[in-house]
Formats: structure tokens, C-alpha cells, sequence
């Protein structure tokens, strides 16, 4: 009777109005938790339309689309399911279905705006939190390593081991020669891989890692939007059992529980696989490579088959769920003041394969598919990444606060899994546009 009532309310309210160059009254539902007698469980009532003025911010592109279905879609979520947590490939590690990504910390977040980050996700049920020693990004040498500090002066008032900590340590490159001391380049041997992780421990603040990962190959392939393989840039690479012999070092002396891959391809996982076999050496546990709605085929095509659990058992982390923040549909906005400190539009160049005129368009037909079935584009984009049998995890990334429940409740409060019908509408679009941000 309650959500009726409140819909009817809802009825009479005016209709919000979009963002301009200047702010705005918006109108909002909210959620608020109250406890369900009977179980363990906590859930969310839904409490009446208030109404607030809003400035021009990042997330302006996203209420522009949210508020449109959020009348209908908000009477059907008063229930709150509890946060998953599943084993991570061949490890220990059980970790929840929502990873915190921290890439923003110390460059678009301050040391205050990450901390309440932290804690809400600490607060619904996220276990597991992503960095890396590179971070923030863009990557600079002058804010290098703030992303770290920051979780750790958050760890200080926390106890350690209910976390799952995983960073990453960079592949080659001669432009990151600046984290390691008299280099030229960043390499993956064994005197790079200590001194990173010696680094990484100090600046966070740890004694022990429990998911090292490397950020990115050793050897070349083609990454962050190239979309073939260049033959001519192929070059020799530290062989794989260096690596690894190097990686089990540090589980001997207990400063890393479990070793993982990023942006690596299927070549890559199958030679750590049957070297550490081989050699018996450590088994990597891990690979986080980006998957979206707008980037599918490079994991569905092969990696799909060599991480299944029955062949190499390597868990998905995936990160980029949102393809840049672009799925939200907040960088189709014709206002770009309103944006204008968004992440893409912050950094030229950034990830700039999601802003393609083909990315625009694959990314306006999944918001068509998302009003249809009265969900909003985060809801679906998250929802469909979610539901893969092949996710482990997905990592999830603010700037806000108010980003973060968003995403968080997409995995809470959305109901899942996403129907047959939306599934099909999904892939009514995807055989058109396929993966838009690689071509």
C-alpha cells in the first residue's frame, strides 16, 4: 500500500528538469536501509521524492538518463539481496562480486572523498580492493603512488585481514621508468618485481599482498584499444619461468599470497599455466582485462575457454564495465559544461575509443533497449556484466559517492538476473555494432 501510495505521489510530482550550463532542480527517489525481521538480511524502503538543487558535475550525464525510469523502476526495488562472494581460480581467496576500483584516487578524488568510498563499499559487502603502483590516472610521476597512501591511511582504522588487497605491477614500458630507481624502463624480472612490491608494501602500508597482478605484458601485444597484432613489434621478452620463479621468492618470504595477469591474452595465460606446471612454480590465480557491453569479443572469442574452470581455472575480474563511464550515457549529452570535468572529457586521449562516433551509436541503442525494460543504461550495462558465467568479479570505479551507490545498487537492489527478453534485445545490438570501441 505503502509503494502504491508513493507512486501516486510521484504521479502529481512536476517532471524533473535536465541539465542546462547552470544548476538545476532535479527530482530524486531514495533508499534508505531498514532491517527485515526474520532473517539476517537488511533491506531498502522507499522513501518520498525530495527535492534539491544540483550543480553541473560528472554525474549530470547520468541523472539525465536515470531520472527518466527511475519512477517506474524504483516501486520495483524494495527488496536488498546480499553481496556474493566466490573463490578466485585455484586460490583461497573468496571474494566479493563487486571489486573497489581506486584508479581515481589522488588525481579526480581527494584522500576524504576516497575514504567515504571505501567505507561504503566496506559497509555493503565489498571485500576486495584494486590498485595498482602506477596509480592514479593518467598515469604522472608527480601524483604516482597517492592512490596507495590514501588506502592505506583508510586501512589504519581497519582490520587488514578481512580485506583482499590486490595490486599491480607495471609491464614494459619506457615511459613508467620513473617508479623504479636508475631505470630506463619498467621490465618484469625479478629485480623490477621486488623492488615494485617492496614499494607497494611500504606505501600501503602492509606487510603482505594477496593478489599481486601484472598490470601488463612483458612482451608486446597490442593493448588499450589496439586491435590487431603488429608482427613487426614483436621483441624479446622476459622468458615466463623468470617471472614466475621471481613471484614464487615473494610467497616464500610471505609477502604475496596469490599472482595474476592483466590485459593479457590467451597465449599468455596458457604459457604461466603450463610453465608453472612444468617447473612447479606458482599458478596464476587471475586475469583482469576489460569487459563491457561495448568491448565483448576479445574474452568471449578464446580466453572464455582457457579461464573455464574445467580447463586453466583462472577467475575474471573485469574492469571497464561501464566502457570509460561512457554506458552511462552521461558523454551523449549535448551540454558539455555539464560534463566537462567527466573523465574522458577531462583527459583528451583517455580511453579515447570509447567516445567513436560507432561507440555513440552502439552505446544509444543499449539505452534504447534499457528504457524499454524500465531499467536505467548503468543498470543494464552493469546487470549484463554481472550475469556472465565467467565473472568472478567486476571492478567498479567513482568519482562520487553518488556514482558509487548508484553502481552498487545495480548489483543489490536491481533484480537479476537480467530477463531472456533483455538478453536478446542486448544481442539484437551487439550483432550490429559488435565490440564499436576497437574499430
Amino acid at each position: 500500500m505503502a509503494i502504491r501510495r508513493l507512486q501516486r505521489e510521484r504521479e502529481r510530482e512536476p517532471r524533473p528538469r535536465h541539465f542546462s550550463g547552470m544548476a538545476s532542480y532535479v527530482t530524486f527517489s531514495t533508499v534508505t536501509p531498514v532491517a527485515i525481521t526474520g532473517n539476517n538480511s537488511g533491506g531498502y524502503a522507499l522513501s518520498a521524492f525530495t527535492r534539491r538543487c544540483v550543480a553541473p558535475s560528472p554525474n549530470a550525464g547520468r541523472r539525465m538518463f536515470r531520472t527518466s525510469v527511475m519512477a517506474k523502476a524504483s516501486t520495483e526495488k524494495a527488496a536488498k539481496k546480499a553481496m556474493e562472494y566466490r573463490k578466485l581460480g585455484d586460490s583461497e581467496l573468496n571474494i566479493s562480486e563487486i571489486t573497489m576500483g581506486t584508479m581515481t584516487f589522488g588525481e579526480q578524488n581527494t584522500e576524504k572523498e576516497s575514504h567515504e568510498m571505501l567505507s561504503y563499499a566496506v559497509e555493503h559487502g565489498i571485500n576486495c580492493i584494486d590498485t595498482a603502483e602506477a596509480y592514479p590516472v593518467p598515469m604522472k610521476k608527480e601524483t604516482q603512488g597517492k592512490t596507495d597512501l590514501y588506502i592505506s591511511s583508510w586501512l589504519k582504522s581497519q582490520s587488514r585481514d578481512k580485506f583482499v588487497l590486490a595490486t599491480k605491477l607495471c609491464g614494459y614500458s619506457e615511459r613508467t621508468a620513473y617508479l623504479r630507481e636508475n631505470a630506463e624502463v619498467t621490465r618484469v624480472d625479478a629485480v623490477n618485481i621486488k623492488e615494485s612490491v617492496e614499494k607497494s608494501l611500504k606505501r600501503l602500508g602492509t606487510d603482505y599482498i594477496d593478489l599481486l597482478q601484472i598490470h601488463w605484458p612483458d612482451r608486446y601485444v597490442p593493448l588499450f584499444g589496439d586491435n590487431y597484432y603488429d608482427t613487426s613489434k614483436w621483441r624479446a621478452s622476459v622468458p615466463f619461468v623468470e617471472q614466475l620463479r621471481a613471484f614464487q621468492d615473494l610467497i616464500n618470504e610471505g609477502k604475496v599470497r596469490y599472482i595474476g595477469v592483466s590485459n593479457e591474452t590467451s597465449y599468455g595465460v596458457m604459457e604461466f599455466v603450463h610453465t608453472a606446471k612444468l617447473e612447479g612454480l606458482p599458478k596464476i590465480v587471475s586475469i583482469q582485462n576489460g569487459y563491457s557491453l561495448l568491448a565483448r569479443i576479445r574474452f568471449e572469442v578464446d580466453l572464455v575457454e582457457v579461464c573455464h574452470p574445467k580447463n586453466c581455472n583462472v577467475g575474471l575480474l573485469a574492469y571497464s564495465p561501464l566502457g570509460g563511464g561512457s554506458l552511462s550515457g552521461k558523454y551523449l549529452v549535448t551540454d558539455l559544461e555539464a560534463t566537462k570535468n567527466a573523465r574522458l572529457n577531462l583527459f583528451p586521449g583517455f580511453m579515447e575509443r570509447y567516445k567513436g562516433s560507432l561507440a555513440k551509436e552502439a552505446t544509444i541503442q543499449y539505452i534504447e533497449v534499457a528504457k524499454k525494460h524500465g531499467l536505467t543504461p548503468v543498470e543494464l550495462a552493469l546487470g549484463f556484466v554481472r550475469d556472465r558465467p565467467f565473472v568472478t568479479s567486476t571492478i567498479i570505479g567513482a568519482t562520487s559517492l553518488e556514482q558509487l551507490k548508484e553502481d552498487i545498487d545495480a548489483y543489490l537492489v536491481t533484480e537479476g538476473p537480467l530477463s531472456p527478453e533483455v538478453i536478446a534485445d542486448i544481442e539484437a545490438v551487439f550483432r550490429r555494432y559488435k565490440d564499436p570501441s576497437f574499430f
